[in-house]
């Protein structure tokens, strides 16, 4: 039995066994994503200006793990979802796509990792926030635990990615 198989069957056993986590669970894995959305938004109209270059390398660190280094990945590395096959617990429902990596935990985290670089307290809570809407995914059964953490890589790499363009660009 790999690593990732035990990990994930230790998330995902006690999935269907108490309605609050499974509510929990559904909420953080789908739609935790719009509040997390809207914090930023809410974060960004706190003050537009001293803000906008934050929100702006978040967007471009977030598309490039997401629709750049994901999609690469996935073509090169595809792997099936636990759901696939397997007797799991699923709590959501999901296509029969590549699983690896996680693209909620790369897009998640870059934006996250971009607002740390900038304003450590409220990096950290989206950094909490993206962990929270990744470990969701696991315990619904739509993803591998490497998923999210080689999706969560992507999403940091990138954003060091974006941030060291920016920093370039912002010399000349």
């Amino acid at each position: 039995m790999s690593l990732d198989f035990y990990l994930f069957g230790e998330i995902n056993r006690f999935a269907g066994k108490y309605f609050w986590l499974d509510t929990l669970a559904i909420f953080f894995a789908q739609y935790f994503e719009y509040v997390f959305i809207f914090l930023l938004i809410l974060f960004l109209a706190r003050n537009f200006r001293k803000h906008i270059y934050m929100i702006v390398e978040a967007f471009f660190a977030a598309i490039l793990a997401k629709e750049i280094f994901v999609d690469i990945i996935r073509q090169l590395w595809p792997k099936l979802r636990p759901f696939v096959g397997k007797q799991i617990y699923l709590l959501i429902q999901h296509p029969v796509t590549a699983s690896f990596p996680s693209a909620h935990a790369a897009f998640y985290f870059a934006i996250a990792t971009s607002i740390y670089f900038h304003h450590k307290k409220a990096g950290l809570v989206f950094l909490i926030s993206a962990s929270l809407i990744s470990i969701a995914r696991v315990f619904s059964g739509v993803h591998w635990p490497s998923d999210i953490v080689v999706g969560a890589l992507v999403g940091i790499i990138s954003t060091l990615i974006v941030n060291r363009v920016g920093k370039e660009l912002k010399k000349d």
